[in-house]
């Protein structure tokens, strides 16, 4: 039985009510909001999309036409961080590149859910179909890229094949980290990407096993219209951007938003983003995933981020005050 969501509550604030709101770069933030806006088919969004694309004043324009929105579901907020792996690969399988990244196969579609990772990775199923897009040297940081849900491939020619989510095979993820702590191998507070990667690539058997502790497997898609110098596609299909790109519940923001993060932690982050992806473990109001761009360097500052804050939606005006009870104005 499903259980009952959470009953949702909406506060209105002034933009000086944002910690830091002042300081930020909200021009760069309206750089990155004129990328998807457009796609947005809302009267109220259209509106404001054609006011962005003449708009010279990041602030002013955010200012005048949005205002702040906390969104509570009961839950406190978490922010974790992703980023766009990069394999080396092939195209072809060769002896060192033998771990085939797959296309999704017709079946998996239609049925749900459909074959589990053991299953898939065990069995002949996908043998001899064509569904191989690329071939990469490393089965782990494979797994990792199946996580992140896009990535890069760096060729033996030194070009990149770029990979998009295509799709899964229905099966709920499992987290590799909690299974680990959960054995006591390790503390909450210990566990990371590169720890658990390190974990099974020096327990190759028992590492292996603890893979298939996930049953979901993503399969991928070939996104080559996508240049090398630009991010990733994300789920409005637009490429996203370093640092002021964030996954959130589209059940509780609107993807193309605005949103203001508060970050707390040991770095405090406070930025104005734009919701422009999504993930299958970013559940909730104020649950939010930003993107630390491309390569090993971006995986190792997003693997550290777990930590609390606020996050703001930032909503046209109408919709804002819209969203009050009757009698709070």
């Amino acid at each position: 039985m499903t259980p009952a969501k959470a009953e949702v509550s909406y506060q209105v604030l002034s933009f000086d009510q944002l910690d830091g709101w002042a300081d930020d770069d909200h021009d760069a933030a309206l750089t990155v909001f004129q990328n998807t806006c457009r796609d947005m088919k809302d009267p109220d969004w259209g509106s404001l999309c054609a006011y962005a694309t003449q708009a010279t004043d990041g602030r002013a324009f955010f200012e005048l036409l949005f205002r702040p929105v906390m969104i509570d579901d009961g839950n406190d907020a978490m922010f974790t961080g992703y980023f766009e792996p990069e394999l080396d690969g092939s195209r072809v399988k060769t002896a060192r590149y033998r771990y085939p990244v797959y296309a999704m196969p017709p079946e998996a579609r239609k049925i749900r859910p459909w074959l589990t990772r053991r299953d898939i990775l065990s069995t002949d199923v996908m043998t001899g179909r064509g569904l191989e897009i690329a071939w990469v040297d490393d089965p782990v940081e494979l797994f990792f890229l199946q996580i992140q849900g896009s990535g890069r491939i760096r060729l033996p020619d030194g070009s990149f094949l770029r990979v998009g989510y295509s799709g899964a095979n229905g099966h709920t993820y499992r987290s590799l980290g909690a299974e680990l702590v959960r054995r006591n191998v390790y503390k909450p507070h210990q566990v990371s990407a590169q720890v658990i990667k390190n974990w099974v690539r020096r327990n190759p058997l028992e590492g292996r096993e603890l893979l298939f502790h996930n049953p979901s497997y993503v399969f991928f898609r070939s996104v080559d219209q996508v240049p090398a110098h630009k991010g990733p596609l994300g789920a409005m299909n637009r490429s996203i951007t370093t640092m002021r790109s964030v996954a959130v519940d589209p059940s509780y923001v609107r993807l193309g938003s605005p949103v203001w993060i508060e970050k707390d932690g040991k770095k405090p982050l406070r930025r104005l983003m734009i919701a422009q992806d999504t993930g299958s473990a970013i559940k909730g109001a104020q649950r939010a995933d930003v993107f630390f761009g491309t390569g090993d360097k971006a995986g190792r500052a997003a693997g550290r981020l777990r930590d609390p804050g606020r996050m703001l939606v930032l909503m046209p005006i109408q919709r804002a005050f819209a969203l009050l009870p009757e009698g709070a104005l």
